[in-house]
């Protein structure tokens, strides 16, 4: 069945964990560990720092000052540029996720976002504005317009705006720090208290910073995707956003950064190559279909392994997918990959050919694949899967025909890379919980690897995690692209399509371990119902687990 003309397509956001390749390492081996566990480069990368700067039909910028050192503030209102045309949230909204309140088994981290005291603390605080909002006011300012739930417009509306003072605001809430702060944003968003999320919104301002500390920076792309969804803006913030996109050398520097100084595309590079080797490394003729094959980095170091193997290296064919949002970190099509991996099997006596599929998963059908008799297959899944719309998203569901599709090749493995986050159809408030922790795991990973005030760092934060940031939060419908499950989740997904569980070997186990020694001791390991899990201190940043 080819794909319905009514899905929407919508500008993939810059995926965090697409991997560079630096011209002065034409194969780029020394960057990552694999099969043979070399020890990383720490070399840096030198870029053209690009801040985030639109065009003609911007509706959102960020402009966070970087001048100075230490602690700078997120300015308002020029922070934030608000386009006069409003147009429809979301067309498709009837169609919107599904609300799934019941905790999955399969998280074992809890939330710190999620606790009742966190909740009580939200009410609090919005109990103390309301306080100051009757100080100010009177309590006429509680006069709301039934029909559309907001406060009634006009002079006295006027004069409400106009007596919220930032400084009052911040001065009432001293004993709240700042991740309380934007959970009762949240609930007051959802709550649809709109001049509690006025309030709080200006406090936001005076205390996020995008070279501040972890929770500052998550912070200043989260009142982003505040504004956004208040703005019914959430899908043009994308035009907005890439209408100065840095170049392709700025983009590629940025993403190394990230690449180098976090393990989490090495976790399914080198478990993946692994449990390949294992399923593969006899098979005369070896077929490998990447759905996202990036720069193809990952399988230099499988070509590099069995080349060695006793009795000659196999043939190699790998199928690349990937869509044209690629294009621009890369510099050109697919056929730049298939080059270089050329070049490199070549270098190894590997018989070597090269397939590229230029189209997003959602665009695959059984004759792009090119399947030949003969072949021992292997299907690759890295961190792409939770970009496919499912059932509560579209009747035509490409998570599961996808894992259809993938089943009826009988590959001899599939290996699946996914973040673990529960953010595809739960409600507002509990995927803007989720985001809020997850996020700041992340950020507090990489602030133990980069200096707060890098501004290699700032841009890479900018251009590559927060557009995810905003679209989880902003975006309903077709155009919330980033829609993770846990585990569990995709375990059971995997077993209705007919799959089932691979066993990892201790090899594997053993391989990230040693890849993980080359960073902060607070990443976590730990296997369990067949599934390795990367964590960051108590957060479950990643899984990756193998199937047949």
């Amino acid at each position: 069945m080819r794909t319905s003309p009514k899905h929407q397509n919508p500008a993939t956001i810059r995926r965090l964990y697409d991997q560079p390749v630096k011209e002065n390492d034409p194969f780029n081996l020394s960057r990552i560990q694999m099969l043979d566990n070399n020890a990383c480069s720490d070399t840096g990368v030198q870029g053209t720092n690009v801040s985030f700067q639109t065009c003609k039909d911007q509706v959102f910028t960020l402009e966070s000052s970087m001048a100075g050192a230490g602690f700078v503030a997120y300015d308002s209102p020029s922070a934030v540029s608000i386009s006069s045309s409003r147009s429809p949230f979301s067309p498709h909204g009837s169609q919107s996720c599904l609300s799934d309140p019941r905790p999955s088994p399969d998280n074992t981290y809890g939330s710190p976002y999620s606790g009742s005291s966190v909740v009580d603390d939200s009410n609090k605080l919005k109990h103390k504005l309301r306080e100051l909002e009757l100080s100010l006011l009177g309590p006429e300012s509680d006069t709301v317009d039934s029909c559309n739930g907001c406060f009634i417009t006009g002079d006295h509306q006027a004069a409400s705006m106009a007596s919220f003072n930032c400084a009052q605001l911040v001065d009432l809430v001293p004993k709240f720090n700042l991740k309380q702060i934007l959970v009762a944003c949240g609930q007051a968003l959802h709550d649809d208290d709109m001049m509690t999320v006025t309030g709080l919104m200006h406090v936001l301002e005076k205390m996020v910073s995008v070279s501040g500390e972890p929770i500052q920076r998550l912070g200043a792309y989260v009142l982003e995707g505040l504004r956004a969804r208040l703005e019914s803006s959430g899908s043009n913030i994308y035009r907005a956003l890439k209408c100065k996109e840095p170049t392709s050398s700025e983009l590629m520097s940025y993403m190394h950064i990230l690449f180098r100084i976090c393990p989490y595309w090495k976790f399914a590079y080198t478990s993946g190559n692994v449990v390949i080797k294992e399923v593969l490394e006899y098979e005369g003729k070896i077929h490998i279909i990447d759905f996202q094959i990036a720069q193809g980095t990952q399988w230099m170091f499988l070509i590099a392994a069995l080349a060695k193997r006793p009795g000659g290296p196999p043939s190699i064919r790998i199928t690349g997918i990937d869509d044209s949002q690629s294009n621009h970190a890369r510099g050109g099509g697919l056929h730049i990959v298939g080059q270089r991996l050329s070049e490199f099997a070549r270098s190894y006596n590997v018989s070597f050919e090269f397939h590229d599929a230029a189209m997003s998963g959602c665009e695959i059908q059984l004759e792009h694949l090119k399947v030949q008799p003969g072949e021992a297959l292997a299907v690759n899944l890295p961190y792409v899967l939770h970009h496919m719309p499912d059932e509560s998203v579209s009747i035509w569901n490409h998570r599961d025909r996808l894992l259809r599709l993938v089943k009826s090749l009988s590959p001899k493995v599939v290996t699946l890379t996914e973040q673990e986050s529960n953010t595809n159809t739960s409600p507002f408030f509990s995927r803007y919980l989720e985001t809020l922790d997850y996020y700041s795991a992340m950020f507090e990973s990489i602030d133990v690897a980069c200096p707060r005030d890098d501004k290699q760092r700032i841009n890479a934060e900018q251009h590559c995690v927060a557009r995810d940031i905003v679209n989880m939060i902003a975006c309903e419908g077709p155009e919330r692209v980033e829609r993770h499950e846990l585990h569990g989740k995709w375990r059971s997904r995997f077993m209705m399509a007919g799959f089932s569980q691979y066993p990892l070997s201790s090899s594997v186990t053993m391989a990230v371990r040693d890849m993980l020694k080359e960073y902060d001791h607070n990443y976590r390991l730990e296997e369990r119902e067949g599934a390795l899990y990367l964590g960051w201190v108590n957060r479950a940043m990643a899984t990756f687990s193998a199937w047949r």
